[in-house]
């Protein structure tokens, strides 16, 4: 198993929104170790999300097979999952006048 290191002070990175609530045990040891690493929250949580990511072999053998396949594959429609289309109503909205 290999090690997570946090750099100090390396708080710059791409950041996309993550709506999570963090249950208060995790949340309180977040905010330790980002007064420890002197990180921002979303450097340390991201950091830790990559290295749970990594570390998840059943997830890394999924992405790769995912990446094995070819896009076309993946996207191609399945039988019987097709949206019904449903006809636009021809009857008036109600309170509309004709």
């Amino acid at each position: 198993m290999s090690k997570l290191k946090i750099e100090k002070g390396a708080s710059k990175v791409r950041r996309e929104p993550l709506k999570v609530t963090i249950d208060g045990t995790v949340a309180d040891d977040l905010k330790l170790m980002c007064d420890w690493s002197e990180n921002d929250l979303s450097y340390v949580v991201n950091l830790l999300l990559d290295f749970a990511i990594t570390q998840s072999e059943d997830f890394q053998k999924y992405k790769a097979e995912r990446s094995a396949t070819p896009a076309a594959a993946r996207n191609e429609p399945r039988p019987g999952s097709d949206p019904v289309r449903r006809p636009a109503s021809t009857q008036p909205e109600k309170g509309a006048t004709a």
